[in-house]
């Protein structure tokens, strides 16, 4: 969605899914890990770059969220608001890797207090348009790795950057 000669400040994979599972905080000594779970939608992969401000959000989500790109019963295209369905959305810092030599560099990748407030603000706006859908939302946690296992019925994923 980013202009011909505009900068990139967010790079986004989407991935339709029959069910996916998140761990969002890893056992500790005290603690199982916890987890999120969704059921037929789509995965949100999301990762902003230095120069994202809020004002790029509303787009985002608007683009996001009325995308054709999960298949309904009748096999026809539709929105993940079209749907009763479930939306799970990823941080992903390592989308924001370019390669150098044999090893990947993240320079071009927002502060991690930045990306926590773009990240965090996201996922309300994602809740916010998404409340009169039947539509289920669950997110993963920012800055912590996590676990992902992911069922599709076909590598149906895209690439999208703002």
């Amino acid at each position: 969605m980013s202009e011909k000669g505009a900068v990139t400040v967010a790079r986004t994979v989407l991935q339709q899914c029959l069910r996916a599972t998140l761990q969002v905080r890893p056992a500790e000594e005290d603690s199982e890990a916890q987890f999120v779970q969704i059921e037929r939608g789509m995965v949100i992969y999301i990762c902003f770059f230095k120069g994202a401000t809020d004002d790029i959000l509303p787009k985002m989500v608007s683009s996001l969220l009325n995308l054709r790109l999960c298949e309904s019963d009748s096999g026809k295209m539709v929105s993940v608001a079209e749907l009763p369905g479930s939306l799970l959305i990823v941080p992903q810092a390592t989308l924001g890797g370019k390669c150098k030599g044999r090893a990947m560099q993240y320079h071009n990748n927002i502060s991690k207090e930045d990306g926590l407030r773009l990240y965090g603000a996201f996922v309300s706006l994602c809740e916010r348009e998404l409340t009169a859908a039947a539509v289920t939302v669950k997110h993963g946690t920012y800055g912590n790795r996590q676990v992902l296992k992911l069922d599709t019925n076909g590598p149906y994923t895209h690439l999208m950057e703002f």
